[in-house]
């Protein structure tokens, strides 16, 4: 296994995490953050320490109570885990398929690098779903383009992808070049937490690879519609040469939002604003009189598109989120009631 033995401020520790503890109690535990999950196990480090152990005990009812990579654990003297500390962020998304469950992406990032490729995989969509979730958890999101050198006008790709949330920032790089990738290096440097998103076949293992000298596996992408095979099978932490840690995160052909509201309105805060300014609080903006947002469509300053996007978007995070937390509250209502039975099946044992 990789050895990532390295003081706390190295892997990433800082006040937010040591104002959880007691004064004393790195006496008796161990700080470690998780740099890789598995499924029988989760691969940590810490000072002197770089170790696989098994998940801690959490209420299985509860998906983010999980450990993700990212996470820092408290560990007592045997390794054996003790609790989870709190997070600074958390990307989390549903899981595929016709299911409810929750998957943790990866905790505690400062930087979301969201990857696309400049061609027919490119999807301000797709783009929008990602900078979602980075602006719920609080993480700044810089779009990263690939493969300029496959397009005849790379520099169209970036003018749209900047359009899409004011302030963004966008690079466009060579994944298989280490002084085009030296931009990205900004957000890199000692305890810095990067994570790497986007579709397979955008080029993440080839810009990992180029940006950490790992020799992680790549594949080819298929030519008839420019889309890529997955790569990347689980999430880790990468060492990075300016000083920081790079999550790797397999490709997610499915990226259906729960729980991200206010991230859907930051991105579509030019949305969110006109609407304000509509004569009716609950207006759909579809045939409604004094819609600002179909005067500004009628104007050219909103592109109808973009206004199709947030409906979708909205809809689905509604729908998703409606459905946690139906599933939350039957969980908890199961639990009372197995609680229940089983204060019951000791009264009638005591008499």
């Amino acid at each position: 296994m990789t050895s990532w033995n390295s003081d706390l401020a190295d892997l990433g520790w800082n006040p937010f995490y040591q104002s959880q503890l007691d004064p004393d109690a790195l006496e008796s535990a161990l700080p470690v953050r998780v740099m890789a999950v598995h499924r029988g196990g989760l691969d940590v480090a810490g000072p002197g320490i770089a170790a696989r152990i098994v998940p801690y005990a959490h209420d299985a009812s509860d998906d983010e109570a999980a450990a993700t990579v990212g996470d820092w654990l408290l560990l007592d003297r045997s390794l054996r885990p003790l609790r989870r500390l709190e997070r600074k962020s958390l990307f989390k998304r549903k899981a595929a398929g016709a299911g409810r469950q929750i998957q943790l992406i990866a905790a505690n990032v400062d930087t979301l690098f969201v990857l696309s490729a400049c061609g027919q995989d490119f999807s301000p969509a797709r783009l929008e779903r990602y900078l979602a979730l980075a602006r719920e958890a609080d993480v700044t999101p810089v779009i990263v383009l690939t493969k300029a050198d496959q397009v005849d006008a790379p520099g169209d790709f970036a003018s749209t992808a900047a359009r899409l949330m004011p302030g963004l920032l966008v690079e466009m790089v060579d994944a298989r070049d280490r002084n085009s990738t030296a931009c990205l290096d900004a957000w890199c440097g000692h305890g810095q937490t990067v994570a790497l998103v986007g579709s397979s076949g955008v080029g993440k293992s080839t810009l990992i690879n180029t940006m950490t000298g790992a020799a992680l596996a790549t594949q080819a992408v298929r030519l008839d519609d420019q889309k890529g095979r997955h790569t990347t099978t689980g999430r880790s932490l990468h060492r990075l040469p300016a000083g920081g840690w790079l999550i790797d995160t397999p490709g997610i052909r499915e990226l259906q939002l729960t729980d991200v509201r206010g991230g859907v309105e930051d991105v579509f805060e030019d949305i969110v604003a006109l609407a304000d300014d509509c004569r009716f609080a609950d207006c759909r903006h579809e045939s409604e009189p004094g819609c600002a947002v179909r005067a500004a469509i009628a104007a050219g300053t909103l592109d109808p598109s973009r206004l199709r996007r947030h409906r979708k978007l909205t809809s689905e995070e509604s729908r998703n989120s409606a459905s946690l937390a139906e599933r939350l509250a039957r969980d908890k209502a199961f639990g009372r009631m197995a609680k229940g039975a089983m204060r019951d099946k000791r009264r009638r044992q005591e008499l």
